[in-house]
């Protein structure tokens, strides 16, 4: 499970409204018809309009500094191993989403009027998504660019050569050509991964767009916050601020673990990839101490998946540390990052 929490960009170019963002996850449904299209939801609504989401968010923004974000989007992607565990991804995704909006409500140090903040003070849209395709910052994408900078550079050379401004043996170029494709490592139905490529099998994922204020349009609700919990004084009165990413993103695993009846490998887990990088020998130990069908399985995800990648599996804990941890560090660095909103 990968769900990362990003601010609305805001200067520059960008709009203040959030008519470019519903309108890029409308993206799916061109050429569809109505039947066949994933519309916009919310906790207590389906098929609403992309209309409504609009003005759902951008009126839901009053003393927000110019600086500041009008929404959030969150986007949960379960991984294979927690798709396959679906019986309809449309229908069991929304139902997870409505769990997860709990969770993420309950993550908040805040209270209104004296009561902890519920699902029933906050203003998101989701819409499912099926599709992915391949970005240069996937790690297929960056293995396999030393082939792409070669190959493109003999298509430059044969193009040379057809139009006169260079010489050379075009049938050599296109036979290299051929053996690099076959050579680079990732390849998806006998084909070299590139960027922009579609992803082969369920890419099943989730948006979410949840506006910064709560419904009264009064409070404050930034999941940026650098805070877990705490208390200031505001206007003379103590208020309680904060957000709990670890909570939250604990709480969204065994959300989704109970409501499919998912059974979680130590290696697919937000916990195990924190200690990866907070304390690595930890995380190994627990690795290798694993029961043998439960270690072999994470060696699986490890390898098939954005986990902790281990190239192959050496014979003792030290080897592996040893052989992957300069590697994996900034990988699983950037993974923590993202997850955590970083900002």
């Amino acid at each position: 499970m990968y769900i990362t929490i990003t601010p609305q960009k805001m200067g520059g170019n960008f709009s203040k409204s959030s008519a470019d963002f519903v309108g890029y996850l409308e993206k799916e449904n061109q050429g569809l018809e109505h039947q066949d299209m994933e519309h916009f939801f919310n906790q207590y609504g389906d098929e609403i309009s992309t209309e409504e989401v609009i003005r759902g968010i951008d009126g839901n923004t009053a003393k927000l500094e110019k600086h500041e974000p009008r929404f959030y989007s969150i986007t949960v992607s379960p991984s294979k191993y927690e798709l396959r565990k679906l019986q309809n991804s449309s229908e069991d995704l929304k139902r997870y989403t409505r769990e997860l909006m709990k969770d993420y409500m309950a993550s908040f140090n805040r209270e209104i009027k004296g009561r902890p903040i519920s699902i029933d003070d906050i203003n998101y849209y989701a819409k499912v998504e099926h599709q992915r395709t391949f970005k240069g910052t996937d790690f297929q994408v960056k293995e396999n660019q030393p082939f792409a900078t070669r190959i493109l550079q003999l298509k430059t050379d044969i193009r040379n050569i057809q139009e006169g401004r260079a010489e050379g043996n075009i049938k050599k170029m296109k036979k290299e050509i051929a053996k690099l494709e076959g050579q680079a490592p990732h390849q998806q139905n006998g084909k070299r991964i590139v960027q922009g490529m579609a992803k082969d099998g369920n890419q099943s994922h989730i948006h979410i767009i949840v506006s910064r204020k709560d419904v009264s349009n009064r409070f404050s609700l930034s999941p940026g916050s650098k805070y877990k919990a705490s208390n200031v004084k505001l206007n003379g009165e103590t208020v309680k601020r904060g957000f709990d990413r670890d909570k939250f993103f604990e709480k969204a695993e065994k959300t989704f673990d109970k409501t499919f009846g998912y059974k979680r490998n130590f290696a697919e887990t937000y916990k195990a990839r924190k200690d990866f990088i907070k304390n690595p020998s930890l995380y190994f130990a627990t690795l290798m101490k694993l029961p043998a069908n439960e270690k072999a399985l994470a060696f699986k995800m490890i390898t098939k998946t954005g986990l902790p990648i281990v190239p192959s599996i050496p014979v003792s804990q030290t080897q592996i540390a040893i052989r992957v941890f300069k590697r994996l560090r900034r990988g699983a660095e950037v993974a923590i990052k993202s997850s955590s909103i970083g900002i």
